[in-house]
């Protein structure tokens, strides 16, 4: 849409209900419109500026014409030939000088491209060393502690395995000794006679 300052004076804001003044998001979507339309027309500006510079610096025309003036003053015949010759060959040079800037600008842009493309792959790819160079690390941290936590829980395992052993070793011999204790005492009251005991 071609933007033009009647557009700005005439333009008309819906009201919004249950407040006061216009609806924000359409005066922001105006106002990035007249931003687009006022960059369009900055850069066409800028655009005819180098045209006419390069005009300027490629063409001696307007130097050139009063001299041209008073050669055709002197002779008639040639004057048609003459201006003919001048506005064939100015259009060219100014055409010559347009073309030369866009391909300046064009190849500014490229390179500038190709510079921004590097710089980003520069980064992503020292980005991604980084991360991995720190998932690595912590991994090393991970299986270091992990293997600690393994070692100390097997050494406990064997603690408790040897614990086990010389405890059903003591329980054992412990009730070997009741058993034996039971037996010499059942065999000496075994043989005292009942009235011995008292009863």
């Amino acid at each position: 849409m071609a933007l033009t300052p009647d557009d700005v004076v005439t333009k008309q804001f819906q009201h919004v209900r249950f407040k006061e003044g216009f609806d924000p998001d359409e005066v922001d979507d105006f106002l990035d419109e007249i931003v687009v339309e006022w960059r369009k027309t900055i850069a066409e500006n800028d655009e005819l500026k180098a045209k006419l510079a390069a005009y300027e610096s490629g063409s001696e025309a307007p130097a050139e014409a009063p001299a041209a003036a008073e050669v055709v003053e002197e002779t008639p015949a040639p004057v048609a030939a003459v201006p003919a010759a001048e506005s064939g060959t100015a259009p060219a040079a100014a055409s010559a000088g347009i073309i030369e800037l866009a391909q300046r600008l064009h190849d500014e842009h490229v390179a500038e491209g190709i510079a921004q493309r590097d710089k980003l792959i520069a980064d992503a790819q020292s980005q991604a060393a980084s991360i991995i160079s720190e998932a690595e690390t912590k991994g090393r941290e991970e299986i270091a502690r992990l293997d600690k936590e393994r070692a100390s829980l097997e050494g406990r395992i064997t603690e408790l395995r040897n614990f086990e052993r010389d405890y059903r070793a003591q329980l054992r011999g412990y009730i070997e000794g009741k058993l034996r204790d039971l037996e010499t005492t059942g065999t000496n009251s075994g043989s005292t006679p009942v009235s011995a005991i008292g009863l």
